[in-house]
């Protein structure tokens, strides 16, 4: 399983950012996938999560903020980011986790930074 991601940069504090991830094969349509995000020195953490039936779950940070989607015909995973913040700097990271086998498989991770 390859997980890619795109869409980060630098973006002014207010603004908005569409994430994206393409996952290869078949696994997104079976699997629960989602975002994490980490910066120097931290831990990576939960932005939010989509089960494989959609039913969702957010970071309190991410809640009213963030959306989470995903298009199984396109094999493909998002994050729509809006009212950021400079606190949401971060690396972000695009994950799978086949329960199957109880195995999580990770994207190499889009820079996204707000600053003026």
């Amino acid at each position: 399983v390859e997980l890619v991601e795109s869409g980060g940069g630098l973006v002014q504090p207010g603004g908005s950012l569409r994430l994206s991830c393409t996952v290869s094969g078949s696994g997104i349509r079976s699997n629960t996938v989602g975002w994490y995000r980490q910066t120097p020195g931290n831990q990576r953490e939960l932005v939010a999560t989509i089960t494989k039936i959609g039913i969702t779950n957010y970071a309190a940070s991410a809640k009213g903020r963030f959306t989470i989607s995903r298009d199984n015909e396109k094999s493909s995973l998002y994050l729509q980011m809006n009212n950021l913040k400079p606190e949401d700097t971060a690396v972000y990271y695009c994950n799978l986790y086949a329960a199957f086998w109880d195995r999580d498989y990770w994207g190499q991770g889009t820079q996204v930074t707000v600053s003026s």
